[in-house]
């Protein structure tokens, strides 16, 4: 039996759960909304204060749908009560980011300045050298982090790039001098 498939989901106050035919889920909270078409071969009950996924049978698939549908629903639920944020470091001489509206401009040492306009439900923050990325789905804060990381990625011999906070990158050294 899947252990984390397994556990129930509790619903904090504030927050409602709708789940309707072919397993769409919505939930509203304090920050917002979300919905997903999560797998038809689960069975999603809300009972009372907490949401239990059980699998119809132990076929591999079913396994695997079995935690992704739980871990999904309560992505959601801390999603629309917390929101998720992601953290990106600019390292560089002359690499900035700036931001104005809700366009990201970024100087990676191209000839050109890099734009970047918010995803609606997203927004970026610039402090320094170092950028926010929040919003309440989990997955598309992750995808406009990596987008923003993919503008300059670090590189192995002197770090400058776009890096997230926890990051560590794999350092090389130098070319070796003459003897």
């Amino acid at each position: 039996m899947s252990r984390i498939g397994r556990m129930p989901i509790a619903i904090p106050g504030g927050v409602t759960v709708t789940i309707a035919e072919n397993n769409l889920v919505t939930v509203k909270g304090p920050k917002g909304t979300l919905e997903r078409a999560l797998a038809p071969e689960m069975e999603i009950k809300q009972e009372g204060e907490q949401i239990v996924v059980t699998r119809p049978n132990d076929l591999k698939r079913m396994k695997s749908l079995h935690g992704l549908t739980r871990t999904l629903i309560n992505n959601m639920i801390i999603g629309v009560t917390e929101g998720y944020t992601k953290e990106l470091e600019v390292n560089g001489v002359g690499y900035r980011a700036a931001k104005s509206g809700n366009k990201l401009t970024l100087n990676l040492g191209y000839s050109h300045p890099v734009e970047m306009i918010d995803p609606e439900g997203l927004e970026a923050v610039v402090d320094g050298n170092k950028i926010t990325v929040k919003g309440i789905d989990k997955e598309r804060v992750g995808q406009y982090a990596a987008e923003i990381r993919d503008k300059r990625r670090p590189e192995p011999y002197k770090g400058k790039g776009i890096k997230y906070a926890d990051e560590t990158i794999r350092r090389k050294a130098g070319k070796a001098g003459k003897k």
